[in-house]
């Protein structure tokens, strides 16, 4: 059948069965086989969705969707072969830039039109399940750190815990983590949290490319610019737990005008391409009655400094390796702050390669940076050396222990890593 599932919010699969609460963290919920009636990404032969029990920024129940991408190479399965070696693979969990605060632009709502860069078509010909959380959790608590770090890490559990229904040997299966600028964000939080939180995860890798580590920082320079619209939603979702912090903003809204409190509260409505259009070079500061100051209030400041400030948490596990990329010339986050993001993982003692490439900016980074991130998972998870493929020519091999930080310049190669739809016009 042709088609595509409704919006969560008219979707009755989008919700926990009675008793939930008393599930532990990581808990399958509820699955939905076949979940995509029709799939348009590469390399995908099916997908199964996961319901599961995880925990909000305040540590209290919650749960989140998880979409798996079913590689075509697992048709080839033969579970009746103890042999067979198309039945296990390697799980990445990639957690995609959702930038939004409207829970109808979760992913796993909208990835059934299309992946937006061509990513996961690259990690499923490699043979791998891929895993995208919805982690901003069922109230879309965009840039909310710990929530995003427990539904990124429970959902792993919850794709062990389910993915024998479909066939995958998961007893030996490696885990790896990766995700972009917003994905990053979510990335970095798991892994500074997972040796806290969830313990009994063994995570092979992370990859955290174009890093904002602070909100605060990141909100400003986006102010005033194609980007604003970010802002608004940033400042939305950050305070979704936070009830009287969200309750300053909106009570500091302006009534009427060109900017006024209806057109700011659309935002919740709103995918982020369409925030990113509505409030295109706007000054966010220009709908609060006192401005900059309102935005920026101690009591919306302390709710980004517990949950969207990165290092605050925890540092990545010394046996987990991470690869973090990002440009220097990055518009949207100082790379200076990243900078002192991996020396702070690094003097707790992670294990991190830190690419600072000198081409490019923001969104160049994101194209740029994908086959050198490939290369480093396939080298974490790939336990046979001849299905390890190095396809970036730069050298991304981990230190044995410890950090090393490399400045590089690595051009767009634009022709390699256009999307599926570019190639055939999927919408």
């Amino acid at each position: 059948m042709v088609g595509y599932l409704p919006p969560p919010t008219y979707d009755a699969w989008y919700a926990a069965p009675s008793g939930w609460e008393s599930a532990v963290p990581g808990t399958v919920l509820k699955v939905r086989p076949h979940a995509y009636p029709t799939i348009n990404i590469r390399n995908c032969n099916d997908t199964f969705q996961v319901l599961y029990r995880s925990s909000d920024t305040h540590g209290q129940p919650s749960w989140a969707v998880t979409t798996v991408f079913i590689p075509v190479s697992h048709a080839r399965c033969d579970p009746s072969n103890p042999l067979a070696t198309n039945c296990s693979h390697a799980i990445v969990s990639y957690q995609v830039p959702m930038d939004s605060v409207s829970v109808n632009a979760q992913p796993s709502y909208l990835l059934q039109a299309r992946e937006p860069y061509g990513e996961m078509r690259d990690l499923l010909a490699r043979g791998w399940f891929v895993a995208v959380p919805d982690y901003e959790g069922p109230n879309a608590a965009y840039c909310a750190g710990k929530q995003a770090a427990y539904a990124t890490l429970d959902g792993a559990r919850a794709v062990l815990a389910a993915a024998g229904q479909f066939r995958f040997q998961t007893k030996q299966a490696r885990i790896g983590l990766w995700g972009y600028s917003g994905g990053a964000f979510a990335t970095a939080f798991a892994l500074e949290m997972a040796a806290s939180y969830a313990p009994d995860l063994k995570i092979a890798g992370g990859a955290v490319g174009g890093p904002a580590p602070n909100l605060t920082t990141v909100a400003r320079l986006m102010n005033n610019r194609d980007t604003a619209g970010l802002v608004v939603a940033s400042v939305m979702g950050v305070t979704v737990q936070f009830p009287q912090a969200r309750q300053w903003l909106v009570s500091r809204l302006k009534a009427d005008g060109p900017y006024n409190a209806t057109a700011f509260m659309s935002v919740t409505k709103m995918s982020g391409v369409d925030a990113l259009v509505a409030f295109s070079n706007q000054n966010v500061y220009d709908y609060f009655d006192n401005g900059e100051h309102d935005v920026w209030h101690p009591i919306v400041q302390d709710v980004i400094d517990q949950d969207a400030v990165m290092g605050v948490h925890g540092s990545p596990a010394a046996d987990v390796p991470v690869f973090v990329y990002k440009a220097v010339a990055d518009e949207m986050s100082l790379v200076g702050e990243t900078d002192a993001l991996v020396k702070r993982y690094c003097d707790k003692g992670s294990n991190v390669l830190y690419h600072r490439n000198t081409v490019g900016g923001h969104n160049d980074e994101l194209w740029s940076g994908r086959l050198r991130t490939m290369d480093f998972l396939a080298d974490v998870l790939e336990t046979d050396e001849s299905r390890k493929k190095m396809v970036s020519g730069v050298n991304v091999t981990m230190p044995a222990s410890g950090c090393l930080t490399q400045n590089v310049s690595v051009p767009l190669d634009v022709l390699n890593l256009l999307p599926d739809w570019w190639w055939t016009g999927v919408p």
